[in-house]
């Protein structure tokens, strides 16, 4: 199978099946649609499932990680070795990904996509997963050149559909999410949004995990610059991530894939996850209606990413630490809709009276 193959078996959300839940969600007991966005998730995940008992017991946080030669630009806040004690971190079971997690009743995944360092670790918990697909150590430094070989996205794409399609078969999976781990990775996600969207660099860059006012203005002309020197074009999604993209970003759109293709929801984290899902929605436009945004992230370039899609983040909590904290906490509102519109007696059901006109 290859990315057209995939691209070809993704068919639309169900209207019929949303006509229904719509049509239920107006006759539950209470005011018109009084559960706001609630109603609308469960509207949403009747019509992914195509059924009006939708399920998402089953999840699973697919944190992909790689690592970025735009780095040597002073742009981040943490060494890059940091990537690989991160995944240790992860498998270990020990990080802020793996705790909410656990209380989402979320499996966590971690893929080594493109890792400078290699990492040897054992789960140590039966509900994480460690995988390698490293296609390359790193990107290259996107100022000088492409960051990738249009065949390496194309790779890394596939890489993150594989573990994705491999573990929806595996474990049933109802419901999943993207995460991310790589130093530097929020420079390429703001490229990736600028070219998309036609927003400036400015409007699409903030301050990632920490960086000062200087480094700012360096992340800002690096990612000027990168666009200028290799002009990436919009209208080819492969073309982008190759330009200027990150490994794992290309990973999280395959995974996205992944999701579309089996007909189960995919909630996408924070601005990494933006740039991913802006690859799928490159790729194939349909991929959107299987997308839901987790959260709203403090990284400016995310609402207008997600604005780029028509996408509107279900919680803000002031998050900014990628992993897929933000995609997971949103589990809680996903199971919540579903429940809703699943569990909540319509008036008829109920024996209420309906509202008088």
């Amino acid at each position: 199978m290859n990315i057209k193959d995939i691209i070809s078996n993704i068919e639309p959300a169900d209207k019929e099946v949303f006509r229904q839940a719509q049509e239920r969600t107006a006759n539950l007991i209470m005011p018109p649609r009084a559960l706001g966005r609630l109603n609308d998730i469960g509207e949403k995940i009747c019509s992914i499932q195509r059924t009006m008992k939708p399920k998402v017991d089953k999840r699973m946080v697919f944190v992909m990680a790689g690592d970025h030669g735009i780095v040597e630009e002073r742009v981040a806040a943490f060494p890059q070795e940091v990537t690989g004690q991160m995944m240790g971190a992860f498998v270990a079971g020990l990080a802020s990904i793996n705790v909410l997690s656990r209380q989402a009743k979320s499996k966590v995944l971690v893929a080594d996509i493109g890792a400078v360092c290699d990492v040897n670790a054992v789960p140590a918990d039966p509900d994480n997963t460690f995988v390698v697909k490293k296609i390359r150590k790193g990107t290259a430094n996107f100022t000088k050149g492409a960051a990738m070989t249009r065949e390496e996205a194309e790779k890394c794409i596939m890489a993150g559909f594989e573990i994705a399609d491999e573990m929806i078969k595996r474990y049933d999976l109802n419901l999943i999410a993207t995460g991310d781990m790589g130093i530097g990775n929020t420079t390429p996600s703001s490229a990736i949004g600028a070219v998309f969207t036609g927003e400036t660099a400015e409007v699409m860059t903030g301050f990632g995990s920490g960086i000062d006012n200087d480094a700012l203005k360096r992340k800002i002309d690096v990612i000027k610059r990168g666009i200028e020197l290799n002009k990436p074009d919009k209208s080819d999604a492969l073309d982008v991530l190759s330009k200027v993209g990150g490994l794992e970003i290309g990973a999280i759109a395959g995974v996205i894939l992944a999701g579309a293709y089996h007909k189960i929801p995919v909630l996408v984290d924070g601005i990494i996850s933006a740039a991913g899902a802006l690859i799928a929605y490159g790729l194939c436009p349909v991929a959107v209606e299987y997308m839901i945004s987790g959260h709203k992230s403090v990284e400016p370039g995310q609402i207008k990413m997600l604005q780029y899609m028509g996408l509107e983040p279900l919680v803000d909590l002031g998050l900014r630490l990628g992993e897929g904290t933000g995609a997971v906490m949103a589990m809680h509102s996903v199971e919540a809709g579903v429940r809703v519109i699943t569990e909540i007696s319509t008036f008829a059901e109920a024996g209420v009276s309906t509202k008088e006109m």
